[in-house]
């Protein structure tokens, strides 16, 4: 493990990125960066310097070491847009779709989470989740309660992790332990921002669950929390299901669509990021583009859940913000390769093309830049954060075998992404530190 004391280090590798956003996926070929010898030096959790072996070697300092993996493959640290963390003990509940999955095994779980013990407990094996499956940046649904995020934060603060997360609102259609009210949502919420929202690398998000479970008041006070503290963020979900959409209608007859309940309060914009939005009207679409708000795409949720299929085609023409989220525990797996495989066939189901590099982008530099935090994080740029993860490509004796049939980077990153999962994750880096590595 890189010794905190150290200023300096350098890792040497094959490296994979992409230098630039893009706006559509044909652009995606011509930003990749592919170094099959390349050098990344680091100083206190920043990237000093990236390029190939041969032209950096001489800015190494004598007496500093040189991590090597030569037959790895680095790639920026993925970046989960969606998650929540108390719901890692119920991933792979049988059956249900969204509205009885919630009432049966998401809440009751959640309901744990007062017991500042428990939920302290819970945020270590939550963030050894994330890191053992490289994923770095995580924009977080914690609980109603603040000790849910009182833990959350506390735990990735020991290693500077980059942690978007927030409070759960709830004053309504929610059992009577997991309820608030509008003024203790906003007050529970303003004392957590002034805590945390900006210490170290975390950051806040107000979170609203979902339209269904807050009152017109409470979204209100949703949407002052927003105008006071305009640099914190915002999480909820939208459109995931038919039943859900439905009852949004009823319980929101004055607003003309769904996402207008959020929009009328004050709710879309930058560092606003809804997930799912499966089954969103036109004007919906136009919605999120023009304020300038975020998708989070949850493919194994979506499918596991009955939800339906995003269309991210259609995305990509609206010029959308769209990062890719696992959605544990509606979600099967934290692993962003798992989650990539499966939006794969997502898009197969709906005759879209969904290539590595696009896939890869989503997961990494468009995800940055759906939470917005593309100047910081999401590729090797110099200047950056160093939250990168150590790939191997023969974790197993089957992709051992496929990997030495791979034409390209692009094959092989493919087949990563296809029979990729946890032990494809050989070690994972935080704010340049070694955090993570694989057990064997």
């Amino acid at each position: 493990m890189i010794d905190g004391s150290q200023s300096i280090s350098a890792i040497r590798g094959q490296f994979l990125d992409v230098a630039d956003i893009v706006d559509c996926p044909s652009k995606l070929e011509e930003k990749v960066r592919h170094l099959e010898d390349g050098l990344l030096l680091l100083r206190n959790g920043r990237i000093e310097w990236f390029g190939e072996w041969e032209e950096g070697r001489q800015k190494v300092p004598a007496s500093c070491p040189i991590h090597n993996y030569p037959d790895k493959l680095i790639v920026p640290g993925f970046v989960d847009t969606h998650i929540h963390f108390p719901q890692a003990e119920i991933v792979g509940a049988y059956g249900e779709q969204l509205l009885e999955w919630l009432d049966n095994y998401a809440f009751p779980a959640e309901k744990q989470y007062k017991d500042e013990a428990y939920a302290t407990k819970m945020a270590g094996f939550f963030i050894d989740q994330l890191l053992r499956n490289g994923t770095t940046t995580a924009s977080v649904f914690c609980t109603v309660h603040p000790e849910s995020v009182e833990a959350l934060f506390s735990a990735a603060e020991k290693i500077n992790m980059r942690i978007i997360a927030g409070k759960v609102m709830m004053d309504r259609n929610a059992p009577d332990y997991l309820l608030d009210t509008p003024e203790t949502a906003y007050t529970e919420s303003k004392q957590l921002i002034e805590k945390w929202h900006k210490r170290g690398r975390l950051l806040y998000a107000i979170t609203p669950r979902f339209a269904p479970t807050s009152t017109a008041e409470q979204l209100e006070m949703a949407g002052k929390l927003r105008q006071a503290f305009p640099d914190t963020y915002v999480q909820t979900h939208l459109s995931e299901n038919q039943d859900e959409i439905d009852w949004v209608k009823e319980l929101f007859p004055q607003r003309s669509n769904y996402l207008d309940v959020y929009h009328h309060h004050g709710l879309t914009g930058s560092r606003s990021i809804f997930a799912h939005c499966i089954h969103l009207q036109e004007k919906e679409w136009e919605c999120l583009h023009n304020t300038d708000s975020a998708i989070a795409f949850c493919p194994t949720s979506n499918l596991f859940l009955g939800s339906g299929l995003f269309n991210l085609s259609h995305a990509w023409d609206k010029k959308m913000n769209v990062g890719m989220a696992t959605d544990i525990g509606g979600g099967t797996s934290f692993n962003m390769l798992q989650t990539l495989s499966e939006a794969y066939k997502v898009m197969q189901l709906q005759k879209q093309n969904f290539s590595a590099y696009e896939a890869f982008y989503l997961a990494t530099l468009g995800g940055a830049k759906a939470l917005s935090l593309d100047h910081v994080i999401g590729n090797f740029s110099i200047g950056k954060e160093a939250d990168f993860v150590v790939l191997d490509p023969a974790a197993t004796v089957l992709q051992a075998k496929r990997s030495e049939k791979s034409k390209n980077v692009a094959d092989l990153l493919f087949s990563l992404i296809i029979l990729g999962d946890d032990r494809s994750i050989f070690h994972t880096y935080v704010d340049g530190r070694l955090v993570h590595k694989r057990d064997n």
